[in-house]
């Protein structure tokens, strides 16, 4: 079978490669991919972004199966618009990946169909966000509405971040959100405290399959300070995730939703992510809705999956997941991003990488922000590489990951230093 994987980033890094060990498996195309996925000798990067041309592509390379890693082809339609072409494609349509692509349209959906998460209110009018905000004191959470590549959110301690974030989502330009009909808006919300744990599952339309659970680090630094990012490192299993909460998790967060989007008039098909908050008494709350794999998440996530990926996806393709268990390692996962200067607000592009070490089973070097000119490869993006390692335990795995980054450089690196801390302090 051919297929192909929609992204540039680490988690398409990993779907790749994770695709390319199936047996049945003659090719994966990935487009845009970069420069790790442009250097695997099982992969080929397909120069492509445009959707209407890459559908195109799809149809003349007789494609047998796409995977959209990416939330903005999600959000732009992709889904609907290979499916009416007769193609097979795993993601939610361009309706349903409103979750993601809206945060005022999953608040809302959340608070229509009972299902936990912290109160709020969305704004467009610059005025009443902030007097909101007066009322309400800090610390707060303020959330650009549309895709923001997990920038858009600002956890305010203090009045005077809550206000400066208010005027700089609805006002500036330079956070590159992609914003949704009506223009600029925000999401205020109250401050939860807990642990934050990352629950992703696969839908078919009808069934559900739950992925192994993860936590990431939002922070750039260490002992999460600093400004939230994309996700500077992750970990699986997430020891918070407990029995009784999967439980909960599926009960009160996952099955709702799905069956929420069906009340709504929506089947949703494809990856579903839930950020959740779990506090102390194992009680949670949603934080947000992705509805793709994470990034940096899935990285460990496939590192210590067992089955098939393509079997695991063409049975979701084909509403073939009722009671479909996948198998995973034992072991513990533990993934650690290498990010570019100046990143999240302004990465810098064109370093040069030294020092990767050559990919084993047990440690892999995900590239995300990297492109490879005249043989040389190069800083591309704000996460640069994402080195993921699997051992028997999560120190270990800390270890391994920590080893295999030490000798790799470029100028201006930032790399968190204490990935999995929360873990091995509990």
């Amino acid at each position: 079978m051919k297929v192909l994987v929609v992204g540039s980033g680490g988690r398409e890094h990993a779907m790749a490669w994770k695709l390319a060990q199936s047996p049945r498996i003659q090719q994966v195309y990935v487009a845009p991919g970069n420069g790790g996925t442009g250097k695997d000798t099982g992969l080929i990067n397909v120069p492509i972004t445009d959707l209407a041309q890459l559908r195109d592509w799809v149809l003349a390379q007789n494609i047998d199966l796409t995977l959209v890693g990416a939330e903005a082809p999600l959000a732009a339609g992709i889904v609907d618009d290979f499916r009416a072409h007769g193609l097979r494609i795993f993601g939610p349509t361009q309706a349903a990946a409103q979750l993601e692509s809206s945060k005022a349209f999953s608040k809302a959906f959340m608070q229509r169909h009972g299902i936990p998460t912290a109160e709020f209110e969305t704004f467009t009018d610059t005025a009443l966000a902030h007097a909101y905000v007066d009322r309400k004191g800090a610390p707060i959470v303020v959330k650009a509405d549309g895709l923001a590549a997990g920038k858009g959110v600002v956890v305010a301690m203090t009045l005077a971040q809550a206000h400066d974030a208010i005027d700089f989502m609805l006002t500036d330009t330079t956070l590159g959100v992609a914003h949704n009909l009506g223009g600029a808006r925000v999401v205020i919300e109250e401050f939860l405290q807990g642990e934050e744990a990352s629950f992703m599952v696969l839908c078919d339309g009808k069934h559900v399959a739950a992925l192994a659970t993860s936590q990431d680090h939002k922070r750039l630094l260490d002992a999460d300070e600093g400004p939230n990012t994309g996700g500077m490192g992750a970990y699986s299993p997430a020891p918070v995730v407990t029995a009784e909460v999967h439980a909960r998790a599926m009960r009160e967060v996952i099955l709702p939703t799905i069956r929420g989007m069906e009340k709504d008039g929506i089947v949703y098909t494809g990856f579903l992510y839930a950020g959740l908050m779990i506090d102390p008494q194992g009680r949670i709350k949603t934080l947000e809705f992705n509805c793709r794999m994470g990034d940096p998440e899935t990285q460990p996530i496939l590192m210590r999956l067992k089955s098939d990926f393509l079997e695991v996806l063409l049975a979701a393709t084909s509403e073939g997941l009722d009671n479909y268990e996948m198998a995973w390692d034992r072991r513990v996962a533990l993934g650690v991003v290498m990010a570019a200067a100046g990143y999240p607000m302004n990465p810098r592009k064109g370093d040069p990488i030294s020092g990767l070490p050559k990919d084993s089973d047990e440690a892999m070097v995900f590239h995300a922000g990297t492109i490879e000119k005249d043989g040389q490869m190069l800083t591309s993006g704000g996460r640069v590489l994402c080195v993921t390692a699997l051992a028997d335990s999560l120190r270990q795995a800390q270890q391994k990951a920590y080893q295999t980054a030490s000798p790799i450089a470029f100028d201006g690196m930032q790399m968190r230093k204490d990935i999995g801390f929360r873990a091995l302090k509990n």
